[in-house]
């Protein structure tokens, strides 16, 4: 009997199963010629991975985590997060490993039990879906965290973390939604003068080490330095890195590009300025040829924006302020032009004229170049101010969540620069206890609609905002935490893009075809 082809296609069909090998399934027969492919099907993702960067000095301050997932099918699914090492602390346990690896004496058990009675404790670890969970610390050497949620608890998983100064440079709040991991970050308004502290923390969730490289650009086109290439970032580690070390010279407005060559990160700026305070300046929307920033305050005392065109041609921006009865051209701030592979920077003093905005850059006569951009925002006089950032943001496509709320704090800024939108707003029970509230509104064309929470009843501790499309236009929104301090108006603004909760899966078919080529 001849058995090799049979074989042959037994062991195809096993590699396919093995390797999971698909392709979009094409119907058979002239009948179905032309037809067109099912629509891919949207299913919730399984697994989420977020990064939060470490928080820096808080000897003088507190800084609490919340971790939510909205309410979905069920509360089958785990969400925690974990301690990252430091670099030293990386560097120790590699030496630890080299010694163990080095002196293998069968005490295998032993070791293994050692590494179970040493595992870090997880932080907020969630119990159950709709319900946030919540954990403070007052460590001045609080590391970054590496969290995974599976299950139930993957779609939508959210988790805030704010750090409250009293005191010193960076004093005020600084808010980070922790974000997922990636090869490539932009930022814009960082800078390395002497009045600023400015860190980029970079932090390594996977299990090989990570390499990065940091370019700074400011109004003269790129800094020089290859101070910032190469950097090593470990397994499951935190990397700090001051932004003035690797410019030779001091730059008031820079854009920061954070490229993995290997491996992925979380990326981060930590802004402290000795005079206006402290907050995260987090990475800007993918570069497109327009920008939308949402969520100016209207007591701002001053705005300033800060573009950088990372491709070969200029950028020519028309600017547009979308307030709460529609869209203006802001006088004196009519269009922006910025060089390619420069920073521009405009102050834009008395923008907002009391009342809360978004900054809307569209591009002009046709201009396809895109831009990175952001805005620093101040709010009060003298010695008792402080700034916070707006990056550009994506749209929320069907769902954002804000975690880290708490009352009589908290306010969603919801735009719509095209056409109108519904928007529905879902205040979730507090950590300690309470019951949900819904609200929806209608956001007019051009328009940027302020909203205070839904009130809940009974809610104690801090909440989440959950923020759904319902129908419409393009739908943008931030969400602004804030209290005051000794007469300093300290706030943090955070931009809530879409959750990624769902995910398109084509309709596919396995084809043994692939395999025979």
């Amino acid at each position: 009997m001849k058995t090799g082809p049979l074989s042959l296609i037994a062991a195809a069909a096993a590699l396919a199963v093995t390797a999971g090998v698909a392709t979009l399934t094409v119907p058979d027969g002239e009948d179905d010629a032309g037809k067109a492919a099912p629509a891919a099907e949207r299913i919730a993702v399984e697994r989420s991975t977020l990064l939060c960067p470490q928080p820096g000095d808080t000897e003088v301050g507190e800084t609490t985590y919340t971790s939510f997932v909205p309410p979905g099918e069920g509360d089958e699914g785990s969400a925690e997060l974990l301690p990252a090492t430091t670099e030293s602390e990386a560097a120790e346990e590699q030496e630890k490993k080299d010694d163990e690896d080095g002196d293998k004496d069968g005490g295998g058990k032993k070791d293994e039990q050692k590494k179970k009675d040493d595992a870090p404790d997880s932080v907020a670890p969630l119990k159950s879906a709709g319900t946030p969970a919540e954990a403070t610390t007052d460590d001045a050497e609080a590391p970054a965290l590496v969290g995974t949620a599976q299950g139930d608890f993957a779609p939508g998983w959210s988790v805030q973390q704010t750090t409250l100064v009293s005191a010193g440079d960076g004093r005020g709040l600084s808010g980070a939604r922790c974000t997922a991991p990636d090869s490539e970050f932009w930022f814009a308004g960082a800078s390395t003068i002497d009045e600023r502290r400015d860190y980029v923390q970079l932090t390594n969730p996977d299990d090989e080490a990570a390499v990065v490289d940091l370019e700074l650009f400011d109004k003269d086109g790129p800094v020089e330095s290859d101070a910032g290439n190469g950097i090593q970032v470990p397994a499951h580690s935190s990397v700090s890195v001051l932004l003035s070390t690797i410019a030779e010279e001091p730059s008031i407005n820079v854009a920061v590009h954070v490229a993995a060559r290997s491996g992925r990160v979380g990326a981060a700026v930590h802004v402290a300025d000795e005079q206006l305070g402290g907050d995260w300046l987090q990475p800007v929307s993918e570069p497109a040829p327009g920008a939308v920033l949402p969520g100016i305050p209207g007591d701002a005392t001053s705005v300033r924006l800060v573009v950088y065109v990372p491709g070969e041609d200029d950028a020519d921006l028309v600017v547009k302020l979308a307030g709460p009865n529609g869209s203006i051209t802001p006088a004196g701030y009519e269009s922006v032009h910025a060089k390619s592979g420069m920073t521009t920077a405009i102050d834009m003093q008395k923008l907002t004229q009391g009342e809360v905005g978004s900054l809307l850059l569209e591009p002009e006569d046709g201009s396809t170049a895109p831009v990175v951009a952001a805005l620093r925002v101040t709010r009060g006089k003298n010695t008792e101010q402080e700034m916070a950032f707006i990056p550009s943001s994506a749209p929320v496509e069907e769902r954002a969540t804000a975690s880290g709320n708490w009352a009589k704090a908290a306010s969603l800024s919801l735009a719509a620069p095209g056409r109108p939108v519904e928007v529905k707003v879902t205040a979730s029970p507090g950590s300690e206890g309470g019951e949900p509230a819904e609200e929806t509104y209608t956001v007019k064309s051009g328009t940027t609609l302020t909203v205070e929470p839904p009130k809940a009843s009974g809610t104690k501790g801090t909440f989440a905002l959950t923020v759904e499309r319902v129908s419409g236009g393009e739908l943008y929104a931030s969400r602004t935490l804030e209290t005051k301090e000794d007469g300093i108006p300290m706030f943090t603004i955070q931009t809530l893009p879409d959750d990624e909760g769902m995910v398109e899966v084509p309709d596919a078919g396995q084809d043994l075809g692939v395999l025979m080529d």
